[in-house]
């Protein structure tokens, strides 16, 4: 299992504005500095905004700037604001579909591991991981 491309250029793009604080920054800066394609640079900025975790703005001193503090971002966030909600099997879940129903000896697994996986991403928040590991990427 593995997270898209595009979710880890995502994070990757939230971790660097991050770093930044509250400067504005281009987005041509961002790729070039994360080494994410700039057109799909634009479409990923534009699915964080619209998930409320990013602030945009046009222009001569626009650029983008994170909609809230580090602290208050996490991991999940992001990842689900581009991939969508995370499930590791189709049975996980409120509304978990198996042919097996409740005497399938694997669900328990599958809902244990996507517990343990939703709640490291949930208590990941960026500045942790800034404060964590410093400044590389």
């Amino acid at each position: 299992m593995q997270i898209t491309r595009q979710a880890d250029y995502a994070v990757r793009a939230v971790l660097h504005l991050a770093r930044t604080g509250d400067q504005r920054t281009a987005t041509s800066m961002i790729a070039e500095e994360q080494h994410i394609p700039p057109s799909f640079l634009a479409k990923i900025i534009s699915q964080l905004s619209i998930a409320g975790l990013l602030h945009t703005s046009r222009g001569a001193r626009g650029g983008v700037t994170l909609a809230r503090e580090a602290k208050d971002i996490t991991l999940l966030e992001v990842i689900e604001a581009i991939d969508g909600p995370i499930q590791l099997n189709e049975c996980v879940g409120d509304n978990g579909i198996c042919s097996f129903d409740d005497s399938c000896p694997l669900r328990p697994v599958w809902c244990d591991a996507q517990e343990e996986l939703v709640g490291r991403l949930k208590g990941t928040n960026f500045a942790d991981m800034i404060a964590k590991n410093g400044t590389a990427v």
